[in-house]
């Protein structure tokens, strides 16, 4: 049975001619139902009727029962039989841009081979929850489509760069706005010429990296063996179920924010004590204004008011010694979160929360001030040279040591699975 490439082109499934700024929707799992019902009101074809198809049942309907399931099937293919979306009629790749603000990335919509990813040569860097996997399976199963993709990064590629660079100099197939003003933009990639660059180049990678996305990539997986079952001896290992849906981005052109900390409360202490203890492990400069990070192991502090800087003095690993430990989402945890505050299991403690850095240093303040928690910690982003790291190394992050942004969008393209 033949092995598909790294990378394949795939039998997209986009918004028709016009119809994609009204499709555009955001991931499904940056809102919850009462934000999705919110805004999809009186947007009868945006993908949240797909995503998050809890939105069209009674409020309070389990979002992981049959009949969400059943329901974002039937608008998947309500939308189909309408002509909302359509599907090529021969397989291709995309140019997809993202653009917020001034920061610009552009990569490649791709099918990512399952196979590859099974043998680690798609690399992970986080743990799954089956709770969350179940439900991406689900999805795909009954919707019979890939309709989020995972975010993959990989090292530059000058050859893929130079087609990139060429088709978004052309007009693209839509161009469309999505939350929080981002741009989002598609070019057809299907000339035969480029298809074959874009494999072959990627097919002498050794390895690329999940960014995000690890649940729709585990999940891909277990649709993988559940359709070659289905089949049995008309399985040929070359139907789009065998790759999963990903927007692929040189590491060069992406983004990590800050992910950062805010605790319930200090354990019994008092900030007085709180504050000698800490001394202990850091040195603390209180500062005016906003103590946010300005490099590596350096945290930024919010207690009672006031904003301070943080710096350890007592030794802390390196790369070398382990690329998990040295991170300073670990050095945080271990010199603080576990040592003063006893929070041993950032996955299982309801006294931690995590705090995305698009929100800013203001929602830390925010979350402090109303009295819902007693200290918040601004952490320093984690790079994607820390990622790769840790993924090489074969070992995973903490929870929460990476939020990327922009994020992709839902239902501009989907891999259907056959």
């Amino acid at each position: 049975m033949p092995k598909l490439p790294l990378f394949n082109p795939i039998y997209g499934i986009r918004p028709a001619k016009g119809k994609a700024q009204e499709v555009v929707a955001p991931p499904y799992d940056v809102l919850d139902s009462k934000e999705a019902r919110e805004l999809a009101k009186d947007k009868p074809l945006s993908f949240l009727h797909v995503s998050k198809a809890e939105i069209d049942l009674p409020e309070g309907t389990d979002v992981y029962s049959e009949a969400v399931y059943q329901k974002a099937a039937d608008n998947f293919k309500k939308m189909l039989d309408t002509g909302v979306l359509v599907r090529e009629n021969k397989p291709c790749f995309y140019v997809y841009r993202l653009q917020m603000g001034a920061h610009i990335q552009t990569g490649l919509v791709v099918g990512a081979s399952v196979e590859d990813y099974d043998a680690n040569r798609i690399r992970k860097h986080e743990f799954t929850r089956p709770v969350k996997e179940d439900d991406r399976v689900n999805q795909i199963k009954f919707v019979k489509a890939q309709t989020g993709p995972g975010l993959i990064a990989y090292k530059q590629i000058p050859e893929v760069d130079a087609v990139i660079k060429r088709k978004s100099a052309e007009k693209p197939e839509f161009s469309v706005e999505g939350i929080g003003g981002v741009i989002h933009t598609v070019w057809i990639l299907d000339a035969e010429a480029d298809i074959r660059v874009i494999t072959d180049a990627f097919e002498k990678q050794k390895a690329v990296y999940i960014a995000d996305g690890h649940h729709r990539s585990a999940a891909a997986s277990r649709v993988k063996k559940y359709m070659m079952e289905q089949r049995g001896a008309a399985h040929t290992g070359t139907e789009p179920y065998n790759c999963y849906l990903a927007v692929a981005y040189p590491v060069n052109e992406m983004k990590i924010w800050d992910y950062n900390r805010v605790v319930k409360d200090l354990k019994g202490l008092t900030p007085e004590a709180f504050l000698a203890k800490l001394k202990e492990s850091f040195e603390i400069k209180e500062v005016s204004g906003q103590a946010r990070p300005a490099a590596r192991r350096e945290f930024g502090m919010y207690l009672e008011g006031k904003w301070y800087l943080l710096t350890p003095t007592v030794p802390t690993p390196s790369k070398k010694d382990d690329p998990v430990l040295a991170l300073d989402v670990s050095v945080l945890s271990d010199l603080v979160l576990d040592k003063i505050l006893d929070i041993k299991d950032l996955r299982k403690s309801n006294r931690v929360d995590f705090v995305g850095g698009i929100r800013g240093l203001k929602e830390l303040e925010k979350r402090v001030n109303s009295g819902e928690m007693k200290v918040a910690f601004a952490l320093y982003p984690t790079s994607l040279e820390e990622l790769i790291a840790v993924a090489d190394d074969n070992q995973v992050m903490p929870p929460k040591s990476t939020w990327f942004e922009p994020k992709l969008a839902d239902g501009l393209i989907s891999n259907p699975l056959l």
